[in-house]
């Protein structure tokens, strides 16, 4: 465990980032229901996002399905894999256009861009496209994972960040303000760390990305950082190195 790095984040302008990706998971969507999406906790999520935007920051935005279907659940109760994985990536797609809605009625204008074509909906991925509406200071809502099925949100948000030379990944976490190495829900001697490597996740298999996602983002020296999603101008906060987070690196 190292020492707390939160002083190499900080820079002018509260912030040394020029353009983060922003991974969410369909959970955090829910609110106190246990199901679907929860209007007020959308606004709330997209509320932050401004803050981090009104900086100047580019933002890209990979949200889950789980609160509305997860592929690997459903392939466990019996559903062919391939097709509950499509079904969950139509669930991020549901997910990316209550954000996109939430964030244009506060003033931010969104882009979401499709994985799988749905061109009356989304936008078709086209990275250099991408890019542009990134450098018009649109916040791009990247969804339909990776449009193949066998890989996770995490992969995909690793992936576009690689793609759109993000220079970090915010994870943000409900209920969670870093990385612990054991459950802090159930285990009151978890100790968080506030610095430590992708190696040592996987080696000490810590539940913070699948392993595919971990081994892209240490490859291209993609620092991710973990921090509480529910915390009120939490993301703000982080960007410039306050608050409690994890920090991980190759």
């Amino acid at each position: 465990m190292a020492a707390d790095t939160s002083s190499a984040i900080t820079l002018e302008n509260d912030t040394k980032f020029n353009r983060v990706m922003l991974k969410i998971s369909g959970e955090a969507l829910m609110g106190d229901q246990g199901f679907g999406l929860h209007p007020p906790t959308v606004e709330r999520i997209a509320r932050e996002v401004k803050t981090v935007h009104d900086l100047g920051v580019e933002i890209c935005m990979v949200i889950g399905g789980g609160n509305v279907f997860r592929g690997l659940s459903g392939a466990a109760q019996g559903m062919e894999r391939t097709t509950a994985d499509y079904m969950g990536m139509l669930a991020t797609v549901m997910n990316a256009l209550a954000m996109q809605s939430a964030l244009e009625s506060i003033g931010v204008f969104t882009r979401v861009i499709s994985a799988i074509r749905m061109d009356e909906v989304c936008e078709p991925y086209i990275r250099r496209r991408a890019v542009r509406h990134l450098e018009k200071k649109r916040v791009c809502i990247f969804a339909a994972g990776t449009g193949n099925p066998y890989f996770t949100t995490d992969t995909a948000a690793t992936l576009r960040a690689n793609e759109m030379a993000c220079e970090a990944i915010f994870m943000g976490k409900n209920g969670v303000d870093g990385i612990y190495d054991k459950d802090p829900a159930t285990n009151a001697d978890a100790v968080r760390y506030e610095d430590i490597t992708y190696d040592e996740v996987l080696a000490k298999h810590l539940k913070v990305m699948d392993a595919s996602a971990i081994a892209l983002a240490r490859d291209n020296n993609l620092p991710l950082i973990v921090f509480p999603l529910d915390e009120p101008g939490g993301f703000k906060g982080i960007l410039a190195g306050r608050g409690t987070y994890t920090t991980v690196h190759s």
